[in-house]
């Protein structure tokens, strides 16, 4: 079975805008620029013959591709793909005592320490396994050749280290920012990442370098 994903993070809102803790917690609405750039996303890769488009549970990944559901494709949404549980922290606004707490985690989930969550939040190892029940889902339909994916910024760091059978701790390694893309072919046996962290789609023809408009084609 071969298989294409393209795997977007939602746009933004206006918790991403003022840089407060946003987690499965949060059912926020993208903002102005989160839609400017689901239409942006849209006009890129209209064309794409998709098959299926798969969202979380929370709203702001429904928005971010709805003109793809409006043209008729359809969609479900698995709640495996929510965003990771931030707990007590979510809807806090960044402080000196916020990012020492972060930076306590992030060093133990570094460190392999895979269980450490804050309190009434979830750890990665849980979210690995609803994520890995959300793949059972959307590999379980071999029709569905191309699929859209729309989840969020720390959810989808870890689900790239699934597929790409790396370790959770590697989970950095992959950037992201508000509605950027990764495409990964599956070949019946492995996931290969064919288009890394791509957000040239977000970017004005004046923004545009010569070299991006080459790989623009």
């Amino acid at each position: 079975m071969n298989k294409t994903l393209y795997i977007v993070r939602h746009g933004q809102t206006d918790l991403n805008k003022q840089g407060i803790i946003q987690g499965r917690g949060k059912d926020t609405d993208l903002n102005d620029e989160g839609r400017l750039q689901a239409r942006q996303f849209f006009a890129a890769y209209k064309d794409v013959p998709f098959d299926k488009i798969y969202v979380s549970a929370l709203k702001r990944t429904q928005q971010s591709v709805q003109p793809f559901i409006d043209t008729g494709l359809p969609y479900e949404k698995l709640p495996g793909l929510d965003e990771l549980a931030w707990g007590i922290h979510e809807g806090q606004a960044a402080s000196p005592e916020l990012r020492a707490d972060f930076l306590e985690v992030m060093r133990n989930w570094v460190a392999g320490n895979l269980d450490v969550k804050f309190e009434g939040g979830e750890s990665p190892n849980e979210v690995k396994v609803r994520q890995l029940e959300a793949m059972e889902v959307i590999m379980s339909h071999p029709e569905e050749e191309t699929v859209l994916i729309c989840m969020h910024g720390r959810a989808m760091r870890l689900l790239l280290c699934i597929l790409t059978d790396k370790p959770l701790t590697e989970m950095d390694t992959f950037p992201h920012q508000n509605l950027v893309l990764y495409k990964l072919t599956y070949d019946g046996s492995k996931f290969t990442i064919v288009d890394f962290n791509n957000a040239l789609h977000l970017k004005t023809p004046e923004q545009l370098s010569e070299k991006d408009q080459n790989i623009r084609g």
